[in-house]
């Protein structure tokens, strides 16, 4: 069955462009288009889209005010369109925390097909995505003081990760165990999603740099683009960023920081794999497992797409599958668990 995609952006090249990447994929029916909200307000109810493909900067109503309204009133799965610039990554992650279910650079000039290399798979993806309908609570108030014992937290997320991620960070207390993430995010995205973690967030949050020790009360995130984050063996964890093939598809992979937390932590770990399309990250939290961590899946219907977590459940990666919202505690809880284990 075709997905049926209405396009949304002031510019008509644009809109033609982005039809004719689509329009390559048989399984993808352009049925419209539309150079603001206003516009598309009408064309979504005569079209019935599956997917809209939204611009940020319009006239009438911008993107977001637009994409805030959809979700209140009609929710449905939004892909964000959006210039890969600093400014443009702040709107970009405000969408995606608003809802969005993904976001894809605009391609410039002399690279015309520079970001849209997915544009198709990613439609495609969002209009499997659960929006409106799955488990959304709100972030609740951080935990109280927690005694970390060295142990390290590692987290993968893909497609709905940012918030994901942002609901469990914001129940973390100032001094967490030392938490490193991999989430599939443009490369001009990830220190701006750090930044703005670690405004809202009790812990210290940065874009990981090669060779930082890993610390209680951080929390490391790869910095997206063309290198791995990993953790380093020995008495002293640190950050390692390498290039290297993508694995699973991606680079940064969820597999490659499991597979390492696995190998230089061991039992001292607990393994989180979250909401994504694929499969990324699925062996390294076995590895994880076997290697004696605790590991947690999010469950299908917390998900915006249940596809990392269901292939690392499937061959038996995961040991325990949670609802989004109990996340959080369940990590500090095994942390805790293990402390005392050790004591």
């Amino acid at each position: 069955m075709s997905v049926r995609v209405l396009i949304v952006d002031d510019s008509p090249t644009m809109r033609g462009f982005i039809s004719a990447v689509l329009r390559r994929d048989p399984e993808i029916v352009v049925v419209g288009t539309a150079g603001d909200p206003l516009e598309a307000r009408q064309a979504i109810k005569q079209l019935n889209p599956d997917v809209i493909t939204l611009d940020v900067e319009m006239p009438n109503m911008n993107g977001l005010d637009f994409l805030e309204r959809i979700m209140r009133l009609r929710p449905m799965p939004v892909v964000m369109v959006s210039t890969l610039t600093q400014e443009g990554a702040e709107v970009s992650l405000a969408a995606l925390e608003m809802g969005a279910v993904d976001c894809v650079g605009k391609p410039v000039a002399d690279k015309a097909d520079t970001g849209f290399s997915e544009l198709a798979e990613r439609v495609k993806a969002a209009a499997a995505a659960r929006v409106g309908g799955r488990d959304r609570p709100g972030r609740s108030a951080a935990r109280g003081e927690y005694r970390p014992d060295g142990g390290i937290v590692a987290i993968g997320s893909s497609t709905g990760g940012v918030e994901a991620l942002l609901t469990i960070l914001t129940r973390f207390p100032r001094n967490c165990p030392a938490t490193v993430i991999t989430q599939h995010m443009p490369a001009s995205f990830t220190r701006s999603f750090a930044e703005r973690l670690n405004r809202c967030c009790a812990p210290e949050v940065v874009e990981a740099v090669d060779g930082a020790p890993i610390l209680p009360g951080k929390v490391y995130v790869a910095p997206g683009g063309d290198r791995h984050l990993a953790v380093s063996a020995g008495g002293a964890s640190r950050c390692t960023l390498s290039a290297g093939a993508p694995q699973s598809g991606h680079r940064p992979s969820v597999d490659v920081l499991f597979r390492s937390v696995a190998k230089n932590a061991g039992a001292h770990a607990v393994g989180v794999i979250l909401t994504g399309m694929g499969r990324d990250g699925a062996d390294g939290l076995l590895a994880m497992r076997e290697a004696g961590a605790h590991t947690i899946g999010q469950d299908e219907a917390s998900c915006v797409v249940y596809g990392m977590p269901k292939c690392a459940a499937q061959i038996g990666g995961v040991e325990r599958q949670l609802p989004l919202h109990r996340i959080a505690d369940a990590i500090l809880d095994a942390c805790e668990a293990e402390k005392r284990k050790a004591s």
